[in-house]
């Protein structure tokens, strides 16, 4: 079962997927295009999260947008950009997120940190001190090596099409509230 406040708070752009088993909390809205998986977790304490399009959110990945300790009585907005890929286990915390970014299985992100454009988080990467990601670096290995790619990684268009075919037949999803259910 979903735990979500998918009243008010909660709002799907049309032709975006998100399964009924995702966790979403808070003041949320989707952008058109991103699929969110089942057993995904968003979560807006510290303000609204605004996700843009053709983003997707894997099995057990987890956002959550804390209140910051310097704004606390001032909510923040959280703008996550497009086309960012958060694969499953990873934990992202980071306070701005922008466009083509993958967060690759099981890495951690943060609250003190800012990723730019076109980044990948390698897996099992924790960034935890306070930095703001250059745009296209890529960081991996236990080392945390750091290398700035060329260009920023492609658009999952191909996945987004596939996911958006077939999680539909395997998992109810939440539909826009101005779209009426059909049967």
């Amino acid at each position: 079962m979903a735990t979500s406040s998918h009243g008010k708070d909660v709002r799907i752009s049309q032709g975006a997927v998100v399964c009924m088993d995702c966790k979403l909390e808070g003041p949320i809205t989707v952008g058109p295009r991103t699929v969110i998986h089942p057993k995904a977790c968003i979560t807006a304490e510290g303000g609204p999260i605004i996700i843009g399009e053709n983003n997707i959110f894997e099995e057990q990945c987890v956002i959550k947008h804390k209140l910051d300790g310097e704004t606390k009585g001032r909510p923040q907005t959280l703008n996550i950009g497009s086309n960012n890929v958060f694969e499953v286990g990873c934990i992202v915390l980071s306070k701005a997120i922008g466009d083509n970014n993958i967060f690759e299985a099981k890495s951690f992100v943060g609250p003190d940190v800012e990723v730019g454009h076109g980044c990948i988080i390698g897996a099992g990467v924790s960034l935890q001190l306070p930095e703001k990601l250059p745009d296209n670096v890529i960081v991996t290995g236990s080392q945390y090596n750091r290398t700035i790619a060329a260009d920023r990684p492609p658009p999952q268009t191909l996945q987004l099409d596939f996911l958006t075919k077939v999680l539909p037949n395997y998992h109810h999803l939440r539909r826009p509230k101005d779209r009426p259910n059909v049967l």
